[in-house]
């Protein structure tokens, strides 16, 4: 059979460096950093103070009194990213068959906040006092569910829950669901909302976030000899992908061609990567495979790029088993030195990062490389964004639990 071609026709985010993808974007080209003190909780017993919040974020902005309070704050992110998305994919909907419309947004953990909020109540003052919408608020599919439900979409619906790779397999498996014709138009992506005590007591313990608390804009330092852990980040990433014809016929904006994807298991460890990236060598080879591609085609990877030790040294020793010699023509920028690590949605994200760098022939850079590490000997786009021509670009995912998926983009020619 042979395999519909897919693009990218719309585009939404929220994160700590912007508050849509215009505003995101230029952050990004500007090495801008989104890491600050936690201002959403008291942090005064916490080995991390530090943390990506998304700025001047206030739902009432965006839903009603009623919606706000029933919304987790990740299903919030979602929602609007999801607007966003669908508006600049300039979709008529009412010209469109909703049928043939699906969704596919996952969160890697869901509505912590509710859950603590709910949890508080019912220890405080009983199980009558735990609210209705406690379960509905909470549940990681939920957010595929109201977008669906605010457009009327009925086709494909569901949630992946991966981790880190949650939002990046959603999108894979959208894109898998046109080239295989259960869907001319997939809305998909992820969304987190886990700065809270809980989520960040819980990284704590496991020794996975940065301490470098004095100096918040120094802490997320992918691929630096320095680095320390990751940062915790929000936020939410939604793409529009189409099938080209479909796409073609009505005159959508194509952003890029989503082209490949590789989904792979370590089967090593539950959080850290197998030994010289094996499973993420296998993602990358597979989703260039994918596209139909030699590896010299690939001019950029938005790699996972953690700021921890074990992610950065292994993500670098995969580029160079499987690039070889091409490895060092590569440029490769992790955009979480400046927005954090946005656990489900940083797959999607990174995914609208790469297809921008596609498209605009520009190339974010890694903030704070500032001590290179031997094990770390690769072009990271230290500091200054770089303007390159990009064709083809890998978008890395590695989540807790061994999964590991790649995201091929490249640009779109007739």
């Amino acid at each position: 059979m042979t395999k519909k071609r897919v693009v990218v026709t719309g585009i939404g985010a929220i994160c700590p460096v912007g508050n849509d993808v215009k505003e995101i974007w230029q952050s990004l080209l500007a090495g801008k950093n989104g890491v600050g003190y936690i201002s959403l909780f008291d942090t005064a017993e916490f080995t991390t103070k530090i943390g990506a919040e998304v700025k001047n974020f206030d739902p009432l902005n965006y839903f009603d009194k009623k919606d706000a309070r029933k919304l987790d704050r990740y299903t919030q992110f979602a929602m609007i990213s999801a607007d966003e998305a669908i508006t600049s994919s300039n979709l008529d909907l009412d010209k469109e068959d909703r049928d043939r419309i699906g969704v596919i947004i996952g969160s890697g953990i869901g509505g912590m906040l509710t859950f603590e909020e709910e949890h508080t109540k019912l220890i405080e003052n009983g199980p009558r006092r735990v609210s209705p919408f406690f379960i509905p608020s909470m549940i990681a599919d939920i957010a595929a569910g109201h977008v669906s439900m605010k457009y009327n979409l009925k086709g494909p619906n569901y949630a992946t829950v991966s981790a880190c790779s949650t939002s990046a397999h959603a999108i894979g498996l959208g894109m898998r669901s046109i080239q295989v014709g259960d869907a001319d138009i997939m809305v998909c992506g992820g969304a987190e909302a886990t700065i809270t005590p809980m989520g960040v007591a819980g990284f704590n313990a496991a020794k996975a976030l940065s301490t470098r608390n004095e100096h918040p804009e120094k802490a997320s330092r992918p691929f630096d000899k320095e680095r320390d852990g990751f940062i915790i980040g929000e936020g939410g990433g939604i793409v529009i992908l189409e099938s080209l014809e479909h796409a073609l016929e009505r005159g959508a904006p194509i952003f890029a061609e989503l082209s490949g994807m590789g989904f792979t298991a370590d089967a090593y460890h539950i959080t850290q990567p197998a030994p010289g990236g094996e499973g993420a060598i296998r993602a990358m080879r597979i989703a260039v495979n994918d596209a139909n591609l030699p590896l010299n085609a690939v001019d950029y990877i938005n790699a996972h790029g953690t700021s921890t030790y074990f992610n950065d040294k292994n993500e670098t020793a995969a580029i160079k088993s499987l690039f070889e010699d091409h490895a060092d023509k590569i440029n490769i920028s992790s955009t979480k030195s400046m927005t954090g690590h946005l656990l489900g949605a940083a797959g999607s994200l990174e995914m609208i990062v790469s297809a921008l760098a596609v498209k605009e022939n520009k190339i974010p850079p890694t903030i704070n490389y500032e001590i290179p590490d031997p094990e770390c000997d690769l072009n990271y786009t230290p500091n200054t964004m770089l303007e390159k021509e990009v064709n083809v670009a890998l978008s890395n995912s590695f989540g807790f639990g061994g999964h590991n998926v790649t995201l091929c983009v490249k640009k779109y020619t007739e």
